[in-house]
C-alpha cells in the first residue's frame, strides 16, 4: 500500500524553505516547482554577497553513465549469461558491495592501489571489494556451505574504463621457475612470489606474446628485468608453445617436466580436463597455453581465459585475436583460510568482463547502424479527439491487468499525428484508438504500426484479439 501525500506547490516550496534554510532571514520569492525549490534552498544557504560554488559537472574517473539505449544492450547481455548460469542448475547469491579491509588485503595485498577505502565506519577499516572471489569464500566458510552444488557468482570487471585498458598483471607459475632453473626450493613460497613479481612487475607476458615477437618480449625480460638470458631462452621454449590435447601428451614426454610433480599433476588435470571438453563437444574451442598466468597466488589448478576472436577479412586468414571477456580458475584452499576448522571447499571461479563486451558489442552496433528499442511497450493507447484522457486511462488499465505492456502520452489532448509518429519512432507494434465514434458503438480500432492497416475489433473482444497479434510478433 502506498501513502500518498499532497502539498500545493508553493506552499511545499515555503514549507522546505523554512525547514532547511539557516537560521537567518533570507527573502525567497514564491517557487512553483520542484527545480525551482532547489534552487531556492540552494541560495539561501549562501552567505551574502557570495556566488553560488563553481564546479564541473561530472562522473567520477574510471566510469561513464549509460543511456537508454546502452542499458538495453547491457540487460541483454546480462540477461544471457544469467540464463547460461541457471541452464546448468546455479543457484544466486550476492555479498556487500564493501568487506573488512584486513580481509581482502590478506590475499590482495599486491593490488591495493586498484582498492577503494572507505571511512571509519563503526570502528572498522572497510574497502570495496576487488572482485567477488574471496567474498564468496568468506561467505561459504561463514555459512558451512560444505555440500553446496554450485552458486552462481555474477563477477564483474567494474574497473575498466570506457576505453578498456587492455592487460592484466600476471605472474609465472612456480614450476616454470623451477624447471626454468630460476627458482631456489630453500627460498620459502612467500619470498618466491615476492621474486617473480619483481621480476614480472609491469610486464604483461601474454599480452605482449600478442603484439611483440618474443625476441621483444625477451628483451624486456632481459634487460629491463634483470632476468638470466639462460633462464629466459628456456622459459621461451614453453611460452611459445600452444595447441589441443596432442600438446598436452607432447609436454608428458619432455624430459624436463617429467621431472617436476608440479608440472606432472598439472598435465594430468589437464589431459582430464580435456576428456570432459571432448564429451562436451567443444575440445577444438580449446587453446592450451603456456603463457597464461593469472596474477593472484590462491589458485591451485587449471586456470584459463576466454578471448574473443573477430572472423577473419578473408577466407584462410587467422582469427584475429580482440582480447579477453572471461577469466578463472581453480582454487580449493581460499575457503579454508577464512574457516576457523579449516576445512576445504573444492571451487572453480569465472569472472565475465560485462564492460568488455559491452564496448565491443557497442562498437559493432555503430558500425552495423543497428537501432535499439529502449521500451518494451507492446501497444500505444491514443485518441483523435479532445477531452477523451479518461478513456484513455480506462483502456490502458485494461491492457496493464492483462500484462500487456502498453503506455500513451500523458497530455489532456495529445494530437493523433504526434502519437503515431512516437509509435514509428519507438518501434511500438500496436495501437489502439479511440474517439467519439469508438466508443458510441463499443469498439476499438486497432492499428498495425508497420503496415498502417487498421481494424475495428468489439470492446470485450480486445485483449484477445492483442494477444493474439503479438503472439504472431
Amino acid at each position: 500500500m502506498f501513502h500518498l501525500g499532497l502539498v500545493p506547490g508553493r506552499a511545499w516550496g515555503a514549507l522546505l524553505c523554512q525547514l532547511l534554510r539557516p537560521p537567518r532571514t533570507v527573502c525567497v520569492r514564491a517557487v512553483g516547482c520542484h527545480g525551482q525549490v532547489a534552487e531556492a534552498v540552494l541560495t539561501s544557504q549562501l552567505k551574502p554577497h557570495q556566488e553560488k560554488p563553481n564546479f564541473i559537472i561530472k562522473v567520477p574517473k574510471g566510469t561513464r553513465d549509460l543511456s537508454p539505449q546502452q542499458m538495453v544492450v547491457r540487460e541483454k547481455i546480462l540477461d544471457k549469461i544469467i540464463s547460461c548460469f541457471k541452464r546448468h542448475g546455479a543457484k544466486g547469491l550476492d555479498t556487500p558491495a564493501f568487506e573488512l579491509k584486513e580481509m581482502l588485503t590478506e590475499k590482495y595485498e599486491e593490488n591495493l592501489r586498484l582498492m577503494y577505502d572507505l571511512k571509519d565506519q563503526g570502528g572498522e577499516l572497510l574497502s570495496l571489494r576487488y572482485d567477488l572471489t574471496v567474498p564468496f569464500a568468506r561467505y561459504l566458510a561463514m555459512n558451512k556451505l560444505k555440500k553446496m552444488k554450485r552458486y552462481q557468482v555474477g563477477k564483474v570487471w567494474r574497473r575498466e574504463s570506457p576505453t578498456i585498458a587492455q592487460g592484466r598483471y600476471r605472474e609465472f607459475c612456480q614450476c616454470d621457475f623451477d624447471i626454468a632453473g630460476q627458482y631456489d626450493p630453500m627460498i620459502p613460497d612467500a619470498e618466491c612470489l615476492k621474486i617473480m613479481c619483481e621480476i614480472l612487475s609491469g610486464l604483461q607476458l601474454g599480452d605482449f606474446l600478442i603484439k611483440m615477437s618474443w625476441k621483444d618480449v625477451r628483451h624486456e625480460m632481459v634487460v629491463k628485468k634483470g632476468l638470466a638470458p639462460e633462464v629466459a631462452d628456456r622459459i621461451g621454449d614453453y611460452v611459445q608453445c600452444h595447441g589441443g590435447i596432442s600438446l598436452v601428451e607432447q609436454m608428458f614426454q619432455d624430459p624436463r617436466l617429467s621431472q617436476s610433480k608440479l608440472a606432472v599433476e598439472g598435465l594430468a588435470d589437464l589431459k582430464l580436463l580435456f576428456e570432459y571438453l571432448t564429451l562436451f563437444g567443444i575440445a577444438e574451442k580449446i587453446s592450451f597455453d603456456l603463457s597464461l598466468a593469472r596474477g593472484l597466488d590462491y589458485y591451485t589448478g587449471v586456470i584459463f581465459e576466454a578471448v574473443l576472436l573477430q572472423l577473419p577479412a578473408q577466407a584462410g586468414d587467422e582469427p584475429l585475436n580482440v582480447g579477453s571477456v572471461a577469466a578463472g580458475g581453480r582454487y580449493d584452499e581460499l575457503v579454508s583460510q577464512f574457516d576457523p576448522k579449516g576445512h576445504t571447499v573444492p571451487c572453480v571461479g569465472l569472472s565475465i568482463g560485462v564492460e568488455r563486451i559491452f564496448y565491443i558489442v557497442e562498437q559493432k552496433m555503430k558500425t552495423s547502424g543497428e537501432k535499439v528499442r529502449t521500451t518494451e511497450t507492446q501497444v500505444f493507447v491514443a485518441t483523435a479527439q479532445k477531452n477523451f484522457l479518461q478513456e484513455r486511462l480506462k483502456l490502458i488499465a485494461q491492457l496493464w491487468d492483462a500484462g500487456i505492456k502498453a503506455e500513451m502520452l500523458y497530455k489532456n489532448n495529445p494530437k493523433l499525428l504526434t502519437q503515431l509518429h512516437y509509435c514509428e519512432n519507438m518501434g511500438i507494434p500496436l495501437v489502439i484508438i479511440i474517439g467519439e465514434q469508438e466508443q458510441n458503438e463499443g469498439v476499438i480500432k486497432l492499428r498495425s504500426v508497420a503496415s498502417r492497416e487498421e481494424v475495428t475489433v468489439k470492446r470485450e473482444n480486445l485483449i484477445t484479439e492483442i494477444q493474439k497479434r503479438l503472439s504472431e510478433c
